[in-house]
């Protein structure tokens, strides 16, 4: 049975107001085929930061909506005619069909991108699109999904199995490794959490990955690192570019390590 989130308290007071709208919309455009609507990404993890992170939204679809329907989603949620309070606002939208076995693919419907820091974009296709961020984010979904409306995370979203989860970990690290369209902040701290899902198996907010990881090797880097974080985008703090390096180089053995060691 659908229903609203249980615990709005557990959500930042800044993102209230917004998400209650959000889901009134998707609620109106979606109709009986909306089944879900979880935050996931750091407001699940509980480590939104106003002014630097994006609002992580999931929307669970069954069947696939009418034609129409994803187009018109993305136009009622679309910054500004919806406002979003947070850097900007990443929602996907998935099929239950998708959803009820693990995949490595991308596999949305809809994948929204827009707010005052992210430029507009709502793309139809999945597969244009890397998966791997998809796998990931849908890993920590399935973990710590937190409910807004309708069934729980945990009875409409598959985890990844973890061969598939551990080279999307890969992909991701080889990404920020490049270093093209990631805060050097983010890349470290993106790479902490590996490092942490790597030895737990589970997805830990990024600033406590952090304080594991700074037992090891690179505690200036990577408090540095939490130091940026904490502060808006526009006024992120330089890091050494040759140290964010090394760093992720470290990252990518720990996952290689790990993988072979399930025989991944």
């Amino acid at each position: 049975m659908a229903h609203p989130h249980e615990n709005p308290q557990s959500l930042p007071t800044e993102l209230r107001p917004y998400l209650e709208e959000l889901v009134r919309r998707t609620r109106t455009v979606c109709g009986p085929h909306l089944v879900s609507v979880f935050a996931v990404g750091s407001l699940a993890l509980r480590d939104y930061r106003h002014g630097r992170s994006d609002a992580d939204v999931t929307v669970v679809v069954e069947p696939s909506p009418p034609g129409p329907a994803l187009h018109d989603l993305a136009g009622a949620l679309s910054h500004p005619h919806l406002p979003c309070p947070a850097a900007g606002l990443e929602l996907v939208v998935y099929g239950t069909d998708f959803l009820s076995r693990p995949s490595a693919a991308a596999g949305y419907l809809l994948d929204l991108n827009t707010g005052p820091l992210l430029p507009n974009r709502a793309d139809f296709d999945a597969a244009r699109s890397p998966a791997f961020w998809y796998a990931i984010d849908r890993s920590v979904a399935h973990q710590t999904g937190l409910s807004l409306f309708g069934r729980p995370a945990r009875e409409v979203i598959a985890a990844p199995e973890r061969p598939h989860l551990l080279a999307a970990i890969r992909a991701s690290v080889r990404e920020h490794s490049d270093g093209e369209g990631h805060l050097a902040d983010n890349r470290v701290l993106n790479g902490c959490r590996s490092v942490v899902f790597c030895r737990t198996g589970r997805w830990m907010a990024k600033r406590g990955a952090a304080r594991e990881v700074a037992q090891e090797d690179f505690r200036p880097l990577v408090e540095a690192a939490v130091r940026s974080f904490e502060r808006p985008r526009s006024s992120a703090i330089p890091l050494p570019a040759a140290e964010v390096r090394t760093f992720l180089t470290w990252v990518h053995e720990r996952v290689d390590q790990t993988a072979r060691e399930s025989g991944a």
